[in-house]
């Protein structure tokens, strides 16, 4: 898709914390000018945030309340986004789970939880709207991957979350090869160490001093550091780019 329609939509999964790359990313798509599509688990919460977004943005906003790893339900959701917004446009997967389980006391309720989540919840949102884009002559997919998941882990999560992360990763390049066919790009970022509650809460400044002397900048990640990336992988713009993975990581990686 070389260009965009003037009335497009993006859907955002896991949006509804009010401290999370999902909210930062519905507000930045917003403030560009998408019609935004909201899916989460916490329906009053994602509800409430899209009538925020067309009051401060008077963009068109609608939210699903759904678990994104339950398949059937996910289809569900976006049919009835589909039926409320304009022609889908852009996906960015940012619903997760955080697992800071040591894998010694990891147990199988835990692994299933986080792969269910992480992992099939992006396959299952990803697939039904995949068959949207293909439909509407393109578009953008654009999923939260993690530097744990380069790294094997070492900033809040495990063993599970980075080989649910990992998954991502593959399952991005995957879907580059089958769907950049029909004008559809798929990417993923992975940040490094952000300000939100999936590294266990609120950073302390004596966790967050702790996670800059791995950096190569002077601070930690904020959601909108993400949400900007996200805004560009999903945009106009970035048609030339697919497959790839953004480190957004201030550094950590490559560290």
């Amino acid at each position: 898709m070389d260009h965009f329609p003037a009335e497009r939509t993006a859907v955002v999964t896991g949006a509804a914390s009010r401290r999370g790359i999902g909210r930062a990313a519905a507000e930045r798509l917003a403030r560009d000018g998408w019609a935004v599509g909201l899916i989460d688990v916490d329906e009053g919460a994602i509800k409430e945030l899209a009538g925020e977004l067309t009051d401060s943005y008077g963009v068109p906003a609608a939210a699903v309340g759904v678990d994104v790893s339950d398949n059937a339900a996910v289809r569900d959701a976006v049919d009835q986004l589909e039926e409320r917004l304009p022609q889908l446009v852009a996906l960015a997967n940012v619903a997760g789970v955080s697992s800071p389980a040591p894998y010694l006391e990891l147990t199988p309720v835990e692994w299933h939880r986080v792969i269910d989540i992480n992992l099939n919840g992006v396959h299952f949102v990803s697939r039904r709207v995949a068959e949207s884009l293909v439909r509407g002559g393109g578009g953008r997919i654009v999923s939260i991957s993690s530097v744990s998941a380069q790294r094997g882990g070492g900033t809040y999560s495990k063993s599970a979350y980075s080989v649910a992360k990992a998954g991502v990763i593959g399952l991005t390049r995957a879907l580059a090869r089958e769907l950049g066919p029909h004008g559809v790009t798929v990417n993923a970022i992975a940040p490094g160490p952000i300000d939100t509650d999936i590294m266990g809460g609120t950073l302390s400044d004596e966790r967050k001093a702790a996670l800059v002397e791995e950096l190569l900048v002077d601070r930690v990640g904020t959601t909108a550091d993400i949400a900007s990336a996200i805004a560009y992988l999903a945009g106009e713009e970035s048609g030339y780019i697919t497959g790839q993975t953004l480190n957004v990581d201030g550094g950590l990686y490559m560290h």
